[in-house]
């Protein structure tokens, strides 16, 4: 199926996700707080103090998302969890009572609260506690029973598409219709991803064919992808954020210190800031030398009035100030004397 371009921005809380707003920077807490809620706090934090518009976390119970002999992925392993996926995400689940807490510590910081449910129990908390939107892991994108529940909520909703086919996609947002917007997230679901997979092109490619706002989970090193993923026309972008990478967790090691995130955070509002309007024009910095580096026709020896102007007469060079090169001035007539050295303007000629 193929849509027209999304000409209208999403509203998510306070903000709004479109082409002319301010790009909107998801911190992605995640579970970077080892389920520590003071880590969880500090994230908030990092989150706020570095420029970020949202903080995300996780929100599951292990027992409505994996089954207990399920394996830990290969970078999990690989980062120490040689454990099932039901015991390592027990140890990484928040208390009940910290969702609140956390949302708390949000509104208290002027940074927007959001969380990931990989349950319908966990979706409804978070929609009844107040969330502006829910976003969905990319893991989730063929559960479409799942997507439609939660579009019941009627909040909008953010859908990551790693690991997916266009047809998944189109699925997913058939299964989101009930929701009043949905924004994609293209997504490359490795940690961290390759530069060479990121396929960027991706992003203007899906806001063409299913006409939503789309953006960049961002799981590729440094902020190189951000910036072009900005400059294709991303509209938001989500980055791991952490207190420390050599901390004993699954996403640590993908993820951006403080200074690392305020400098991302930085080079993607500079690379959002220098796409302009697109319409072509002359800018305000240019003024001062466009006279000066522009040409235009100079008299270079003396004509008297009434003389046929000869081309040997003028020349076109800097300045600007006389009649444009294109203007036709061979072989007219001057009215008045002038002298070498003058722009030669309209006023001369008969």
């Amino acid at each position: 199926m193929t849509h027209e371009t999304p000409s209208e921005s999403v509203s998510f809380g306070p903000h709004r996700i479109g082409a002319q707003e301010e790009i909107f920077i998801i911190a992605e807490a995640g579970v970077n707080h080892d389920g520590d809620v003071a880590v969880a706090h500090e994230l908030i934090d990092i989150a706020a103090d570095t420029g970020a518009n949202a903080v995300k976390f996780q929100t599951f119970k292990a027992d409505a998302l994996v089954t207990g002999t399920a394996d830990t992925t290969p970078y999990q392993k690989e980062a120490g969890f040689a454990e099932s996926q039901s015991e390592m995400l027990t140890r990484l689940t928040l208390p009940d009572s910290a969702w609140v807490e956390l949302r708390d510590h949000c509104e208290q910081r002027g940074i927007t609260f959001l969380s990931t449910p990989f349950d319908f129990e966990s979706a409804r908390m978070l929609a009844e506690i107040g969330v502006p939107g829910l976003k969905i892991g990319s893991g989730e994108l063929t559960n479409t029973p799942f997507l439609s529940a939660v579009a019941e909520f009627g909040i909008p909703m953010i859908v990551s598409t790693g690991m997916g086919t266009r047809e998944e996609i189109a699925a997913a947002l058939k299964a989101t219709e009930a929701a009043p917007a949905t924004v994609l997230l293209h997504c490359v679901s490795a940690y961290p991803a390759p530069l060479e997979e990121a396929n960027l092109r991706a992003i203007p490619a899906l806001r063409e064919e299913f006409g939503v706002e789309v953006g960049w989970s961002d799981h590729t090193p440094g902020a190189l992808t951000a910036i072009a993923a900005t400059a294709l026309g991303s509209t938001l972008l989500e980055k791991h954020i952490t207190t420390d990478k050599t901390r004993n967790g699954p996403d640590h090691s993908a993820s951006l210190e403080r200074d690392e995130f305020a400098e991302y955070v930085r080079s993607v509002r500079q690379a959002h800031s220098a796409l302009g309007d697109g319409k072509k024009r002359r800018m305000p910095s240019e003024e001062a030398n466009a006279p000066l580096v522009r040409r235009s026709y100079q008299v270079v020896r003396p004509v008297t009035a009434g003389a046929v102007l000869q081309a040997a007469d003028v020349a076109i060079l800097r300045p600007e100030g006389g009649l444009a090169p294109s203007a036709q001035v061979i072989g007219r007539r001057a009215v008045r004397d002038i002298q070498a050295g003058a722009p030669l303007l309209a006023e001369d000629l008969a």
